[in-house]
Order: C-alpha cells, then sequence, then structure tokens
C-alpha cells in the first residue's frame, strides 16, 4: 500500500524533482515541477501525521533492513508536527516566490535556483524524518550546501559574502555536530537513535559521552542561530532573495531547533542533559540575552529584513528558554512557539517580499503613507506584527502566555517578567514602521503617482493563506497546543 511508503516518498519526491528541474531548464517548467513534487511531499507528511495520531509511532526500515543494523526513519508527533510545518511551508513561499524569483534571479539561473530549494527542502525532511544520528548529518549537509547556493542568488554582491559567511559558520556548526556524533559510535558502538538512548546510560566511557555531548550543544547553537553564535543569521537573511529568505526563516532555524530536541530530550534524556550536565546553565542565559539585546538591537534597524532577522534570533531565544525549563508545559510552549513563529515570521517577509517588488527598496524610514499604494501587504505585515509582539487573539500570544504560565509553574517569575519586557520592544520596533507606513506624510517633493501599485496577486494569495492559519491558530490557542503537547509527551517519554 502507498500509505505504508509514504516515509521514502516523503524525502524521494523532493529528492527526484532536483535534477528534473537540471533536466528541464525552462523557468516556468522547473517551477511547476518543484511546486508539484513539494505538494506530494505535503500530502505524504499530512498523511503520517493522521498515522501517528490515530495508529501511534511509524517506523520505518529503509530496504527492509531493520533497525539498527539498516537505517530507519522514525516518526512520532514531535518530528510528525515538523514535516508537516517544514513542507507547507516551502509549498506556500514557493507559490509566492515565481513572482518574486522572476525579478530576483536571472532567468537563465532559474534551474539551478529550483533545483537548489528541492535539495534544500529534502535535506530538511530528511532531518526531521531520520532515526539514524549519522544521517541527520548527511541531510544536515544536503541542506546547508543548498542553502549556501540559494543565499547566492541575491542580486545585491553582498549575498556572495553573507553566503560565504554562512558557509564558514555552518561547515564549523556541522564540523561540531559531526564530531559530537563521532565520540557517541566511540561510546556505544551504535548510531540508531533508539539503541543510542538505551546505551548511553550504560556505556564505558562517560567521558566519551560528555565530550559528544559538548560538540553537539555547541554545533546545534551555532546551526540554530542561539545568541551569540548567531552572527551569520542577519546577512544572510538580509541579501539573500526575499522568498529565500521567507522560506529560511520558517523552516531552517526550525529543524536545528527540532534536532537540539531530538538529541537532548530523546537521546541523552532531560535527566542527563538538564540533571547531571546542567545544559541549563549554559543555554539559558545565552537565551535570556539573545530575546532582550537582539530585540533592542531590532529597534535601531533601518532595513526591514535585518529588523526582522534580529527579531529572529529573539524570538529563538524565546523558545531555548521554553526548552531549559525541561517541563512538560515549558516542551510545549516551546514546541507551539516553533510553529507559530515559523508562520509569522514567513508572513513577514513575504509581505516585506512584496514591498520589495513594488518599491525596490526595503528601507523603513523611506515607506511613508505606504498603506494608500498598498494596503493588502501592509495589512498582512500589521497582522502578522502584532502576532510577533503578542497580542491576544493571535498565535504569539499563545505561545507567550504558555510561555510565562510554564515558567511561573516552575517558579522561574523572572522569566517571565523578561518575556513581557522584550515583548515591549517588540512594540516598538514594529510599531515604529507601521506608524510610517499609516501616518507619516511623504517627505518626496516630486508628485508621486496616483493609484494604487499593490504586489501581483500570485504573491498576495499565498501570504493571505498564512495569515488566515495564523489567525485561526489565534483565536483556536487549543489546536497547536494540543498538537505541541503531545509532541512534548513524546519527547520527555523517549523512544519506543
Amino acid at each position: 500500500m502507498i500509505a505504508d511508503q509514504l516515509p521514502a516518498l516523503t524525502i524521494v519526491l523532493p529528492m527526484l524533482a532536483a535534477p528534473l528541474c537540471v533536466l528541464a531548464r525552462r523557468p516556468l517548467a522547473c517551477w511547476v515541477i518543484a511546486l508539484c513534487a513539494n505538494f506530494l511531499a505535503v500530502l505524504s507528511a499530512w498523511g503520517m501525521f493522521w498515522q501517528v495520531r490515530d495508529d501511534g509511532v511509524i517506523r520505518y526500515a529503509l530496504g527492509g533492513w531493520a533497525a539498527p543494523t539498516g537505517i530507519e526513519y522514525y516518526v512520532d508527533m514531535m518530528n510528525a508536527t515538523m514535516l508537516l510545518l517544514v513542507s507547507f511551508i516551502s509549498c506556500v513561499v514557493l507559490v509566492y516566490a515565481y513572482r518574486s524569483v522572476n525579478k530576483s534571479v536571472q532567468s537563465a539561473k532559474h534551474y539551478l535556483f529550483y533545483a537548489a530549494w528541492m535539495l534544500c527542502l529534502t535535506g530538511l525532511l530528511g532531518i526531521c524524518i531520520t532515526g539514524d544520528a549519522f544521517n541527520v548529518f548527511v541531510f544536515l549537509e544536503i541542506s546547508s550546501l543548498s542553502m549556501y547556493m540559494l543565499i547566492a542568488f541575491g542580486n545585491d554582491k553582498r549575498a556572495l559574502f553573507a553566503s560565504f559567511r554562512y558557509l564558514i559558520m555552518g561547515s564549523i556548526g556541522a564540523s561540531f555536530i559531526l564530531i559530537g556524533i563521532g565520540f557517541l559510535y566511540a561510546a556505544t558502538g551504535a548510531l540508531n537513535m533508539v539503541d543510542l538512548a538505551q546505551r548511553i546510560p550504560d556505556a564505558e566511557s562517560q567521558r566519551a559521552v560528555l565530550v559528544a555531548f559538548s560538540f553537539l550543544t555547541i554545533g546545534l547553537m551555532i546551526k540554530s542561530a542561539v545568541f551569540p553564535l548567531h552572527g551569520w543569521l542577519a546577512n544572510a537573511y538580509q541579501h539573500s532573495p526575499v522568498a529565500v529568505t521567507a522560506f529560511l526563516a520558517g523552516t531552517a532555524t526550525k529543524v536545528s531547533l527540532y534536532v537540539l530536541l531530538r538529541f537532548f530530550f530523546s537521546i541523552f534524556g532531560p535527566g542527563y542533559s538538564f540533571g547531571s550536565m546542567f545544559l541549563n546553565v549554559v543555554l539559558l542565559p545565552a537565551a535570556v540575552a539573545g530575546f532582550l539585546m537582539l530585540s533592542l538591537v531590532a529597534i535601531f534597524q533601518t532595513d526591514l529584513r535585518r529588523m526582522l532577522a534580529y527579531s529572529s534570533v529573539a524570538q529563538i531565544g524565546y523558545i531555548i528558554a521554553a526548552f531549559c525549563l525541561a517541563s512538560q508545559s515549558g516542551l510545549t510552549a516551546g514546541i507551539v512557539h516553533i510553529i507559530n513563529h515559523g508562520i509569522i515570521k514567513t508572513v513577514l517577509f513575504m509581505s516585506v517580499g512584496c514591498i520589495l517588488y513594488r518599491v525596490g527598496h526595503t528601507h523603513s524610514n523611506s515607506l511613508d503613507n505606504l498603506f494608500h499604494k498598498m494596503p493588502l501587504t501592509v495589512t498582512a505585515f500589521i497582522l502578522s506584527g502584532l502576532g510577533l509582539i503578542g497580542v491576544p487573539l493571535t498565535v504569539g500570544f499563545v505561545s507567550k502566555f504558555s510561555l510565562i504560565s510554564a515558567s511561573m509553574e516552575r517558579g522561574w517569575w523572572m522569566i517571565g517578567a523578561l518575556v513581557l519586557l522584550s515583548s515591549l520592544f517588540a512594540i516598538v520596533y514594529i510599531g515604529r514602521v507601521v506608524e510610517i507606513m499609516l501616518f507619516r506624510k511623504s517627505r518626496n517633493s516630486t508628485p508621486e503617482p496616483v493609484g494604487r501599485h499593490e504586489a501581483p496577486m500570485m504573491m498576495l494569495i499565498p501570504m493571505y493563506v498564512l495569515i488566515g492559519i495564523s489567525i485561526w491558530f489565534g483565536v483556536s490557542g487549543s489546536t497547536t497546543l494540543a498538537v505541541a503537547s503531545e509532541a512534548a509527551a513524546a519527547l520527555l517519554g523517549g523512544y519506543q
């Protein structure tokens, strides 16, 4: 039955689409191939999501070779949610990307662009689904190499520098992760994640386990852009094609955070990670400094993409702080913010892309009274900005309220207070831009063309699809909270 092959199809479909794009060459044909493969991957992820909810964990042995001898795909509620989130955001942004990419990337390079997109999607989905530690590294490299290429497609020369900087930082992070996996193998003789979780407590060389834990912590902090190891992110988000930025902001760092969860909760276990190793002593100060300092830095940015990039690091800080609570309520808050922030930030970058498409720049100080020219785009920016701040009835409120409640439950009231303070900073940097777009009169002495100059419908419709979903998740917060709670329970319960 095809339902039994969904784990393999989720990876194979986008992987095959990449060489097909190279063979097709024509921009429209490449886009259609990529979109069809992505849509089928969404259907596969949706099918697995409901299989897991109804029947429990899926364990798929590649080639019929049972684990631990063979490579296994392992799908529980945590990675089923991630597979659906990543594939769906990619599919929606891919629809949006057609008009955006036509304007920002040379048509002769479109086939390479869509091939790289499919490879990046393959890598991200592979990271989420694999049950083999070494395969995490393999898929991580597939996604990273294609990300470097996608960033370099930016029509600004600084995109090459941003790509190279990310290459250096990403390679260091990947090397640390590989070394950590190597030490785990040396200590346990296993790479299968289920086996690792069982063998680590009884490993002969606990020193090797400690070294592996340390290398993995640093590597995953780099890949997840956790403060202060976030240096690659701002330039990558600012100078890459805006469709790429929307895709990466909604997926790439979220997948790295998933890997952090998988290693420290499912493999090492919360008792070892946050008890014996005191991981929260390292991560919690970094998280708090990240969401306070980077929210403050975002206030002083005049480029919308750079402002949102620093905001992303701050939001990652919230997620890491939630993980450090090491409780089901804390994990639930972190996972629900991964989902909600992925949607919010994707919409924000899509709206900025619409502005770039029509105005030609994203300097906030020069967007006077933009609402009268692009009402739909500015409305989308405002709605998603309210979600980023955490206004009631938005997805951001669901996340932040869950985090504050979890911190109070643990007795960490100071964390809740600092989250509220950081949200005030978000009001300042989002509110400043909204004030310019809505109320500031144009200071341009030359007459401006009369009429509205909205972005193409092909860019607006996918953006409003995500806005509709975010409004639904905000009004009905129990939807995402229920899924996140199941995912948190799966992580804390360990491998089955």
